[in-house]
């Protein structure tokens, strides 16, 4: 039996984090020490990254906030199927954290965390810790690789990118594709949702079909879904590939892969064996594995249940998780994950401050689809808190676009350029 890394987090780590060994968890230095009220903030994405912006900028920089982040540069998901389709390179969607740091204060530690007590209000990293008043995880997902045999991160990295998390799997995948001899098969894995970004498998099909279409006419793009149907845009994803890609987008749903042959690229399903001359195989998802480590992952020990007041932990006071790790009947967006961030921050201030946090929060959620290299469609939402509920639902008049445009592409370059500007500047 393997004892993965997750493991070894649940078993060892988590048992750290909750005092198991207190003299030997936190003997280390201060990384910054700490002089007044303070927020730690881990992961730098969208959540992470807005969360550390506003709470420096609402509470006019009275309150410290130290942003944790293991990556040196921030590199959007959203848009990266175009990097597949041709129109953009990861370097577009690569931007710096200087900003934050020179403009609103932000203290950036680059590092992983290893352990966090909530008792004690600590977060470990492996070269010394930092304490906190008020801790916001923003852990992203993480994948599920046991789900699916013979698949691992290593051979992840290695021969079947997921790339869904973009960075040097977007290129590796690329890469692949150019390297496909025309008449090959793409062959395209969904998992189960809850996932990142619904509608993100199908937008890739279609970027990928587009450089096909391009440059390697007689292939083709399978869609192997394990969800009975489209789960976002159908009608208009379908039109998509029937009017633009005809013939060269096969889509089967119910078809969850449960195994891979890495020598021959084969994905195997309950009913048959799919061979590929590139196989991207997206594995079932769960929050973050940063969030195992207060055992914030409460809801079907795979994602993190919240108050929507404020995003305050369910498990641990202090403690507020937001982005895709939430359980949510929500979409897990890089949008969405702005949204309740400064939900987030808003509140975090107030609760600082001794004051009651906003009764009634708003949050939006907009989410475009390239679907060629000019085309794209959007879905959008507004979403208000219900006080029965104790939930976020959506409000009348959102929905998705009545058709692909290019006009709606241009929307969509203008909404990345915003959003990132939002974030990072």
């Amino acid at each position: 039996m393997s004892f993965s890394r997750r493991d070894f987090l649940k078993a060892g780590v988590a048992g750290i984090a909750i005092g198991s060994f207190p003299g030997l968890a936190f003997a280390s230095s201060e990384l910054v020490k700490k002089k007044g009220q303070r927020v730690v903030v881990v992961g730098g994405g969208f959540g992470g990254a807005t969360a550390a912006k506003y709470i420096r900028k609402w509470s006019k920089n009275k309150i410290e906030v130290v942003l944790v982040e293991r990556n040196a540069n921030f590199i959007s998901c959203p848009m990266s199927n175009t990097v597949l389709g041709g129109t953009r390179k990861i370097e577009d969607l690569t931007m710096s954290y200087g900003t934050l740091q020179k403009k609103y204060g932000v203290k950036l530690i680059k590092g992983e965390v290893t352990a966090i007590d909530p008792e004690k209000k600590k977060v470990m990293l492996a070269d010394g810790h930092l304490s906190y008043d008020r801790l916001i995880v923003s852990p992203g997902v993480d994948f599920m690789f046991d789900k699916v045999e013979g698949l691992d991160a290593k051979v992840a990295s290695e021969s079947i990118p997921h790339a869904w998390k973009a960075g040097a799997q977007t290129v590796l995948l690329r890469k692949q594709l150019e390297q496909m001899a025309d008449g090959g098969v793409f062959a395209l894995a969904i998992p189960k949702g809850p996932y990142r970004c619904p509608p993100g498998p199908y937008e890739r099909a279609c970027q990928v079909a587009s450089y096909l279409k391009e440059h390697k006419p007689k292939s083709k793009v399978l869609v192997l879904d394990a969800n009975p149907d489209i789960v976002s845009k159908k009608g208009l994803f379908m039109a998509a590939w029937n009017e633009l890609y005809p013939g060269m987008v096969e889509y089967r749903p119910n078809s969850m892969v449960l195994g891979v042959d890495v020598a021959t690229k084969t994905a195997k399903t309950e009913f048959d064996d799919v061979k590929a001359d590139v196989l991207n195989v997206i594995p079932p998802m769960r929050s973050g594995v940063v969030a195992d480590m207060a055992g914030l992952a409460n809801v079907d020990a795979r994602w993190c249940g919240v108050d929507f007041l404020s995003y305050e932990s369910k498990v641990h006071q202090n403690i507020h998780v937001i982005g895709d790790a939430v359980s949510a009947a929500l979409p897990k967006s890089g949008h969405m994950a702005t949204s309740q961030a400064k939900i987030c921050a808003a509140a975090v201030i107030e609760m600082m401050s001794g004051k009651p946090v906003d009764q009634a929060p708003v949050i939006a959620n907009t989410c475009y689809s390239m679907v060629s290299g000019e085309e794209a469609m959007h879905v959008a939402n507004v979403y208000h808190f219900n006080a029965e509920k104790m939930a976020m639902v959506p409000a009348e008049g959102g929905g998705v676009s009545a058709t692909r445009s290019e006009m709606e592409g241009a929307f969509a370059g203008y909404w990345l350029k915003n959003i990132l500007n939002d974030v990072l500047l």
